[in-house]
């Protein structure tokens, strides 16, 4: 183990500190995108658990839409009442399939009492940067079917009257209060199934969400072998740095490997391992004195 003492010198301890901090870097970006994917794991379980129940009765699912259980998320809800169209909002900057646009949020108030938000679907953005038309929802006693959803938290923008920019109940409520006769539901909303009567015009229903998982399993893993390949590749380093510290003594450059010829990695002096007899003859006249 002589030969790898120059592990020890300054230049290959620092070597090796930077590989233990390129290492730790990689297992930190490598267990974050772990925890990407146990969310994603975690939402798509919830979907399939719940997307394609039978409603629940309005009865039974009246305290989400105040106190919402994350674990109850798309699931649906049926309840009958009437929208309440003066009081509805858009929602800016709601993407969909890539294109931009908006989402429309409308009261409605159930026949039960309570007051819950509506979101009645997508609209496209039109050319002055607003919706085209929103289109209006039936009138009168109409059965909904709905799937809670999670409010949204606030976001750092305005946005113009008779918008709101995101999905942020207790925002929508704010702007509403005393309109409604009745407090309004800010624990959960939901996101419209189906309605009947069905009006001739709706906005773009909402597509089924994903259940893929996405690549943060395979980046995780690549980050963990970047992470390993640094002790590699140092390891690699130091073995040939052996390998030229014992084999430094080579007559010419036929007898290195092609891969140890370059000047990064300079051959030792030629060392002799035996005298020639213009040594011994230079060695006599320099003891007597003659040279």
């Amino acid at each position: 183990m002589r030969e790898y003492r120059f592990l020890l010198t300054p230049q290959w301890l620092g070597w090796f500190g930077l590989a233990v901090l390129f290492a730790t870097v990689c297992t930190f970006l490598g267990q974050w995108q772990l925890d990407r994917r146990a969310e994603t794991v975690a939402a798509i379980r919830t979907v399939e658990a719940n997307y394609d129940r039978e409603p629940l009765p309005f009865t039974q699912a009246a305290g989400q839409f105040q106190q919402f259980d994350t674990g109850r998320e798309w699931t649906p809800v049926q309840m009958t009442g009437r929208y309440l169209p003066q009081q509805s909002r858009v929602v800016r900057n709601r993407p969909l399939n890539g294109q931009p646009g908006f989402e429309v949020l409308v009261p409605f108030r159930t026949a039960a009492g309570p007051t819950v938000v509506i979101d009645r679907g997508w609209l496209p953005l039109g050319s002055n940067g607003e919706p085209a038309a929103v289109p209006a929802p039936p009138t009168g006693t109409v059965d909904v079917v709905a799937r809670l959803k999670h409010p949204e938290g606030p976001v750092n923008r305005g946005a113009p009257p008779g918008q709101l920019a995101s999905i942020d109940l207790g925002a929508y409520a704010a702007q509403i209060d005393g309109q409604l006769g009745a407090p309004m539901a800010t624990g959960a909303y939901g996101a419209l199934a189906a309605e009947s009567p069905a009006p001739g015009t709706s906005p773009v229903a909402f597509p089924r969400p994903s259940v893929d998982e996405g690549p943060n399993l395979s980046y995780a893993m690549q980050w963990f072998a970047f992470g390993l390949l640094a002790f590699v590749g140092l390891g690699y380093a130091a073995r040939q740095q052996a390998w030229v510290n014992r084999n430094g003594g080579l007559d010419d450059d036929e007898d290195i490997p092609a891969h140890l010829r370059s000047g990064a990695l300079r051959k030792r002096p030629r060392r002799r391992t035996r005298r020639t007899a213009e040594d011994e003859e230079d060695a006599l006249l320099d003891a007597a004195g003659w040279r």
